[in-house]
């Protein structure tokens, strides 16, 4: 596997795994705010696309097709961070599929040394890489997969890294109640 494709998959996987958080649940679950700042899980996809318009069509000067507002300078704070009513689950998905597509696009035709620019970043550090806008775009989509996890067990405790590999000792209720108690039990030493 060349370096270019190890970076490839470690960004899909990214995708993939908050897209999956979304599988089984009702719209309501998908748009429900579950923290005290509106984290959704809905809202987390339509950031990533965001962040991959960004990152990977406006950094390298590579148009995405499609004009999408709250990926503008002239979006409202936090637009990018919720789905309208108007906004289905199957538009928000099928939008970041097509950007990933666009992503997926720029990846394979530059190469890892291809440089770009982030305006937002400033002129000092703006300068960049292909190379590292990947590394730099996965960690982004790893950071908000990992929020997905959280809100996905609040909603029906569903939990695992994806559905083919969860990454979990177990799915038996029994052992995480005992293994939740113990650790409740420890910081109880604290109070």
């Amino acid at each position: 596997m060349s370096e270019k494709q190890a970076l490839q998959t470690y960004l899909q996987r990214a995708r993939e795994a908050l897209i999956w958080k979304l599988d089984g649940l009702s719209e309501y679950d998908v748009r429900r705010p579950l923290t005290p700042t509106g984290t959704n899980l809905l809202g987390l996809v339509k950031h990533a696309i965001g962040v991959e318009i960004g990152y990977f069509a406006f950094t390298f000067d590579r148009p995405f097709p499609e004009h999408v507002q709250w990926a503008t300078d002239e979006a409202e704070d936090n637009a990018d961070m919720w789905a309208t009513a108007d906004e289905s689950r199957e538009f928000i998905v099928g939008l970041y599929q097509r950007v990933c597509a666009h992503a997926d696009t720029t990846i394979a035709e530059l190469p890892l040394d291809a440089p770009g620019f982030v305006p937002w970043w400033g002129p000092e550090r703006g300068q960049v890489v292909l190379h590292q806008i990947i590394v730099h775009t996965t960690a982004d989509l790893q950071r908000h997969a990992g929020q997905a996890d959280i809100l996905r067990e609040l909603i029906d405790g569903t939990v695992g890294m994806r559905a083919d590999a969860p990454n979990m000792p177990t799915d038996e209720p029994s052992y995480w109640e005992s293994y939740r108690a113990e650790l409740q039990a420890v910081a109880d030493t604290f109070k």
